[in-house]
Formats: structure tokens, C-alpha cells, sequence
């Protein structure tokens, strides 16, 4: 059950968005706008199986635990972990109404391959974050399940990424807190942005009055 804070508390997931695109970020997370396309539809078809609530799975010295919800006071977010495996190791901790002790391993499903830009693993580094508060423990390491590539990726969860997510979700309540939208700032992102329609960034975006009346005439 939340406490009466929780009620505050941003979407874990949105951290990704946020570090993608601040006003994609605020286009969902504030004014609650969405619109489907070929990636996100593809994207939940790669979650159907992993967003099973709370499903446990033994493989010999792993624990697969799938749609694991998690959250963060420090952060101040909820969310939920597509997969988490705890592996057994002497060095690891005690998990309820199980023997041994067990390191724990945050892996994230998406679709496509590794992206250049780093929006997956600010995602993937919160829920390593929320994990460590959760179960009083360290996350050196996660990993993402590219669909397209068909391996994982590991990622190193490091003190300059955790810096750097901390960062963001401090932004991100301060945004969240004046309900304020950024304006339209165009890049290359804005071509695989899933909002594009709704955000309309060409028409909100400012011209130069000349290359606007030359373009007009």
C-alpha cells in the first residue's frame, strides 16, 4: 500500500523519456498525451511475457523473479522491473523463503538494438538504485535483452551514472512540481519520437521572421 508521499512519486520509467526528450517527458508524464506507432506497439510485444506480475521461475542457482515491482524513497518513484535474477553467491544476501544467499542482477527487455544515446540506462540504473535501497544491497551490474540482436548487453552500474540519475529525477519533480512543459527543442530525436504528431515541433519550434516570410513568399 503507498503512504500518503507515494502519491507523488514519478514513474520510474519516465526517466527514460525525460533523458530522451524533456518535453516527451512532460507531453506524457504531465499532460497525459500518447499515441501509438510501429516501435511502441512493437515494444509491447517484447513486454507481453516479462510484464507477467511477480512471476518466480528456479533454474538451478538462479531465481528469475519477472514484473517485480520496485520504488525508491531517494528517488521518489515507482515502478516495475521487467526481470530480476538472483543468483546464488557466498557474497550475496538472504531472500525471504529461500536457502543461500543471492547476488541480485536488474535485466531490462527492449525492442531493437543498443541505442547511442543513453536514455535505456538511466532506466536501467533508477531500478538497480531502487533495488539497492529495497534489499540493502550493491547492483554492480545490469544488463538489457535487445529483441533485434537477440543477446544481452551488460551495463556497469556506476557511481557517475547513479549521480547523473539522481540529477534527472531531481529535474524532473521540479517540472513535475510547476507542471511545466519545455518547449519544442528539434534534433535528430525528434525523427523516431513517437509523439511527433502530437508535439508538432516544426509548427512550435521558432523561426528566423526572414526564412520564414522568404519561405512563405
Amino acid at each position: 500500500m503507498k503512504d500518503a508521499n507515494e502519491e507523488n512519486y514519478l514513474m520510474l520509467s519516465g526517466v527514460q523519456h525525460f533523458r530522451f526528450c524533456q518535453r516527451q517527458w512532460a507531453l506524457i508524464h504531465i499532460e497525459q498525451q500518447w499515441e501509438e506507432n510501429v516501435k511502441t506497439i512493437e515494444g509491447q510485444f517484447v513486454h507481453q511475457k516479462v510484464d507477467l506480475p511477480l512471476i518466480r521461475e528456479k533454474r538451478r542457482d538462479k531465481l528469475i523473479v519477472r514484473g517485480m515491482p520496485v520504488k525508491s524513497h531517494e528517488l521518489q518513484t515507482t515502478g516495475i522491473c521487467d526481470v530480476v535474477e538472483f543468483i546464488e553467491d557466498p557474497s550475496g544476501i538472504p531472500i525471504m523463503n529461500e536457502s543461500g544467499t543471492y547476488r541480485v542482477v536488474p535485466v531490462e527487455y527492449k525492442r531493437g538494438k543498443p541505442k547511442q544515446g543513453e536514455e535505456d540506462v538511466m532506466q536501467l540504473v533508477a531500478q538497480a538504485m531502487c533495488l539497492e535501497e529495497m534489499l540493502v544491497c550493491d547492483v554492480p551490474v545490469g544488463y538489457f535483452f535487445y529483441d533485434e540482436i537477440k543477446r544481452r548487453v551488460e551495463v556497469p552500474i556506476t557511481e557517475s551514472l547513479k549521480n547523473e540519475v539522481r540529477a534527472l529525477f531531481k529535474q524532473m519533480h521540479q517540472y513535475f512540481g510547476r507542471q511545466h512543459t519545455p518547449k519544442v527543442k528539434m534534433g535528430k530525436h525528434c525523427k523516431s519520437c513517437s509523439l511527433e504528431n502530437l508535439c508538432m515541433p516544426v509548427l512550435n519550434e521558432k523561426h528566423n521572421v526572414r526564412a520564414y516570410m522568404e519561405g512563405y513568399l
